[in-house]
């Protein structure tokens, strides 16, 4: 889209779902960056795919923004690039944090609220005055290491970095920095295969009965609070005696251990995505990790249950509402933590249940593609983190040495 870049453009324009750009008509590679948030920015393209951000459209008038756009197209001209300028060698972490980088990875990463708190917290806070050129491999080696001697895990400690040098990655491809400051910045080595965390039988069968009798005791206390009610000719509560299921976190639990659904693709399944007549369950791209969309097969227990929670349900496009809300689900913590202290079932997180029906299937002699494909991982890495329980192929390769 090309306009030229003035006050009364500005006043008209409106955001949109994603970040788009205006092209100045007078002024080849004098750009305005419109933001989801409303956000305006100026940016100057000075070479292909090269951008450097001016500043906001609060800060900066279009014509001081247009005239640092001839500046640095002048210096690019005779090789001075805007890298190399005292302006840009001196844009801290927190500028780019707070101008920059926030408002796309929101439009463009679907987990960018809980990567951007992190950031923000360990490092845009401590770090925040430093220029980007000055977030050395030294100053978050110190960081990591008062990290782990405070108790931190390894793989937590590179999960925040990871997350850091994708945002500075975008800093080089946008031009504002001409090499990455952690490019050399190893992760620690972690054993990934020694930490998957699945339910023995026992542990198993201790939460369904678990889950059974939270189910009973909730029925129970409704019949009790609405003969309560009667006997005061108050309103009654609906009736759950009837019900399969006392309310959401049963048929939550039991469909997450039977399809190895992510928390976020079962609290944003809707009953549009669930064909009973094929018995299979689809996650859309739009919410799947990878971006992708993926069939899953229900077998007859995830079946029975979506059916039984169907009936029981509120009339809603969501499989599961909030109640208080009204909306999905964004957390169950309390429930879930109670009903495992209830089975007596420990280090176990919800994500753990995605673990328990990958592990399951290697276990029953499914084959590691087929369980990725389930899983929706993008690459057989992450599957083979399963390869262990599944001992059987290994030892009929060594047999065959055996005369």
């Amino acid at each position: 889209m090309k306009e030229f870049i003035g006050n009364n453009l500005i006043a008209k324009l409106k955001p949109k779902s994603k970040a788009y750009d205006i092209w100045d008509t007078k002024l080849t590679g004098f750009i305005l960056r419109v933001l989801p948030s409303g956000s305006m920015v100026y940016r100057c393209e000075h070479a292909r795919g090269k951008r450097i951000t001016l500043g906001k459209t609060t800060i900066l008038t279009p014509a001081q923004a247009r005239d640092e756009a001839k500046r640095i197209l002048g210096e690019a001209i005779i090789g001075v690039l805007p890298s190399h300028s005292k302006r840009v060698r001196h844009l801290t972490l927190e500028n780019f944090f707070t101008n920059e980088y926030e408002s796309w990875r929101k439009a463009n990463r679907k987990n960018g609220k809980d990567d951007l708190r992190r950031l923000k917290v360990n490092f845009v806070d401590p770090f925040g005055k430093l220029a980007l050129t000055e977030v050395t491999p030294m100053v978050i080696e110190r960081w990591r290491t008062k990290r782990i001697n405070d108790g931190i895990k390894a793989t937590t400690v590179n999960r925040d970095i990871i997350i850091l040098k994708a945002a500075l990655t975008k800093a080089v491809e946008w031009g504002i920095i001409s090499t990455h400051p952690l490019q050399k910045l190893k992760l620690f080595k972690v054993d990934s295969a020694s930490k998957i965390r699945y339910l023995h039988s026992e542990e198993e069968k201790c939460l369904k009965n678990a889950l059974q009798s939270r189910d009973e005791e909730i029925k129970a206390a409704r019949s009790r609070g609405n003969a309560w009610r009667a006997e005061r000719d108050y309103d009654c509560l609906p009736e759950l005696a009837l019900s399969a299921f006392a309310d959401h976190l049963t048929p939550m639990i039991l469909i997450s251990v039977n399809t190895g659904l992510r928390r976020g693709e079962l609290f944003n399944l809707r009953w549009q995505n669930v064909n009973f007549e094929q018995a299979t369950l689809t996650v859309v791209g739009d919410t799947a990790k990878s971006g992708k969309t993926r069939h899953l097969p229900l077998n007859a227990i995830a079946l029975k249950i979506l059916k039984e929670w169907r009936q029981q349900a509120q009339s809603s496009e969501w499989v599961f509402v909030n109640d208080k809300t009204g909306g999905i689900f964004t957390h169950v913590k309390k429930a879930w933590r109670n009903i495992l202290k209830k089975a007596q079932i420990e280090n176990f997180r919800w994500h753990d249940m995605r673990h328990h029906f990958a592990s399951k299937l290697v276990m029953a002699g499914v084959d590691l593609n087929t369980v990725r494909e389930l899983l929706g991982h993008a690459d057989i890495k992450m599957t083979l983190r399963y390869a262990h329980l599944a001992p059987e192929h290994k030892a009929k390769a060594v047999e065959r040495l055996v005369d």
